[in-house]
């Protein structure tokens, strides 16, 4: 099993983190950290330095990325092509619509993921993507670009005439998390989507089973097992594939 977008570098794991990464290394085979911005970036980093088992993820996280100014999203940018080779991924990066209504900060927040799908596609390396309520146009921008390597909706909540575009492409994969455990619209789309086309993630410490815990990596075979289930088919099955296109798509 492979997570594939967490935050472990995240203050939630100060007290217990080496324990939180003893239980994944138990039963998974790799963990990807996303970054969220500049000081996230770095900190991660330091995380994964020698460590064949955690995997960095350089991002930017666009709810703020309005309020970030110009001069921190170039330096975000240096700092990922300094490190493009201890990197498995830009992201995240990406859209929020659900939050961000205005029209003029969402122009923003499309210019900013724009500098980084560009950064993706001229230096080949993979790109994370967070869409909420924007998945068409996201995808729409990325189909501009031909060198990008491999592309990964994080925690896909789209529509499923989305889904289909991207199945489309043998290099974009979406993500599912245990939220398959509780979201019926997340089932629906696993109903339909083929596993070829799907990786697993926690999003660690958000999209816990409940409310009152925090989520792990560890929990990545909630989802796993839910795929399994929904799809009628073997979990060691639905393991490996997963496990194949998480390895493929980040190079691990």
């Amino acid at each position: 099993m492979i997570d594939t977008h967490c935050h472990i570098d995240f203050e939630e794991y100060d007290k217990d983190r080496e324990e939180v990464i003893k239980r994944a290394k138990e039963k998974l085979d790799a963990v990807v950290i996303s970054g969220i911005g500049l000081e996230s970036n770095k900190k991660l980093l330091n995380y994964c330095k020698n460590d064949d088992f955690i995997y960095p993820s350089l991002g930017f996280h666009p709810i703020r990325s309005h309020e970030v100014p110009l001069t921190e999203l170039e330096e975000t940018c240096k700092h990922i092509i300094e490190n493009k080779k201890d990197i498995v991924a830009i992201g995240e990066v990406g859209l929020d619509y659900y939050y961000v209504k205005d029209k003029t900060i969402r122009n923003i927040q499309m210019e900013r993921f724009k500098t980084f799908v560009e950064l993706s596609n001229d230096h080949k390396i993979p790109l994370l993507i967070h869409s909420r309520d924007a998945y068409k146009k996201a995808l729409n921008l990325i189909l501009e670009y031909e060198d990008i390597p491999y592309v990964i909706f994080h925690c896909y909540s789209g529509s499923y005439k989305t889904a289909k575009r991207i199945m489309e492409h043998d290099n974009y994969f979406m993500s599912f998390s245990a939220m398959l455990t509780y979201s019926k619209p997340h089932q629906e789309l696993v109903e339909k989507i083929p596993i070829e086309s799907m990786v697993t993630e926690t999003d660690s410490p958000y999209l816990a089973l409940t409310k009152e815990e925090r989520n792990e990596p560890i929990n990545v075979k909630y989802a796993i097992e839910k795929i399994a289930e929904i799809k009628n088919i073997d979990i060691n099955t639905v393991d490996e594939v997963t496990t194949q296109n998480a390895k493929k798509a980040f190079n691990l």
